[in-house]
């Protein structure tokens, strides 16, 4: 059972943590290094992995030995706006409430970041046969930008890792698949002209309608080819429209116009496929509109591809948070995260954590301190399977 010791350390560390602002738009420098010192301190091998303008970092840290075998701990650093949103308290004190800890990100997922480097102290202290990898990354919350770059540096350069457990939360439940995430933005530039003359120019605004209807159809294709016993809430991949704009007036042909749609496929649904057939219409539409209009063009830019998490019974990530946790429901989640680029680049994944992902990206964002002694419980037990010799 976890101290009392390590849950208050817990508790105090998330604070320091919360107070980093790490909105997505943001740069995360302050908060790795705040953590990188942390981790250094406790004589780990630690390397960042920055994005091109070096405004942010993943980082990378390794504790034990020099050998295969060991377990990644993975999380995100940042986390999602709260502007708009109504808080009862400074999103970014944290603040406890009845057992509650309030805070953008004390669910989803500073909590588990926490916990990992309170267990850290642990794991610096004892005698591991396989080392633990801490793999922190930027950028989660606007498609898993950071992480495939990291992944990449820990698969090339060793040891190489044998399960991975991303700490999103899941109330310390076993998640052993998640849909994916493959997200892009249309833009659609036309010519201006009175709209009584539409030979005259090209209409952004109408041009976009027939591409946001593909996606409209395949959704519904996708929905209808889901299998009978798909294990998702809903059972079937998604394609949605969310933010659309253009045009100045409904007398003026719209010169401007941009949609951006998001799509979370099953691991049986193909989102590359919608986006290559995306990319033919666009260049069909921009053919037709080029009739009135030379200079018009329509662009789709991606903007995420996130792999989905298949289920892999029986994975050696599986049988060990099995192991851990005593949970051997099967459970899949809707919500993306990093898992599936790890499976994709051949390290075993899992997704468990502490807290629920109901108050994730809510005001008034919440975690109930016994979650954070449930994880802390779970990084006792890894600990000792990692000072095992097998």
């Amino acid at each position: 059972m976890a101290s009392m010791d390590q849950v208050e350390k817990t508790r105090r560390l998330l604070g320091e943590l919360i107070a980093h602002d790490t909105t997505s738009r943001n740069s995360n420098l302050a908060f790795i290094a705040d953590v990188e010192a942390r981790l250094i301190a406790l004589g780990a091998r630690c390397e960042r992995v920055s994005n091109a303008d070096g405004s942010k970092a993943n980082l990378h840290a390794i504790l034990g030995p020099d050998a295969d075998g060991g377990v990644v701990l993975s999380g995100h650093t940042d986390v999602v706006p709260v502007d708009g949103q109504n808080w009862s308290s400074d999103p970014f004190a944290m603040e406890e409430r009845s057992g509650l800890l309030y805070g953008r990100g004390t669910c989803d997922m500073k909590g588990f970041i926490a916990c990992a480097l309170v267990a850290a102290e642990d794991f610096a202290k004892s005698d591991l046969k396989r080392p633990v990898h801490f793999a922190f990354s930027y950028d989660e919350e606007v498609g898993c930008l950071g992480a495939p770059a990291m992944i990449e540096r820990i698969v090339a350069n060793g040891p190489k890792p044998s399960a991975c457990i991303v700490g999103e939360p899941t109330e310390m439940k076993v998640v052993t698949g998640h849909k994916g995430l493959y997200s892009v933005r249309v833009e659609i530039t036309g010519k201006e002209a009175h709209s009584s003359r539409v030979e005259d120019g090209a209409c952004a605004v109408t041009s976009a309608i027939p591409l946001m209807q593909f996606l409209h159809d395949e959704a519904a294709r996708w929905r209808a080819a889901a299998p009978a016993d798909s294990p998702f809430d809903p059972p079937y991949g998604t394609i949605t429209v969310g933010q659309m704009g253009g045009g100045t007036a409904t007398n003026i042909l719209a010169r401007e116009a941009w949609f951006e749609s998001l799509m979370r496929p099953a691991p049986w649904d193909d989102a590359h496929a919608v986006g290559k057939v995306l990319r033919e219409r666009a260049k069909a539409v921009e053919a037709e509109m080029r009739r009135h209009a030379p200079g018009a063009c329509v662009h789709v830019h991606q903007r995420s591809d996130v792999p989905a998490l298949r289920p892999d019974t029986d994975s050696p990530a599986e049988r060990l948070a099995r192991q851990l946790t005593g949970d051997n429901a099967t459970r899949t989640v809707s919500f993306g995260s990093e898992a599936g680029q790890f499976q994709h680049a051949g390290i075993p994944t899992i997704v468990c954590g502490p807290g629920s992902i109901t108050q994730a990206h809510q005001p008034d964002e919440f975690i109930a301190i016994d979650q954070l002694e449930a994880c802390l419980d779970f990084m006792d037990r890894l600990g000792e399977r990692l000072r095992e010799s097998n």
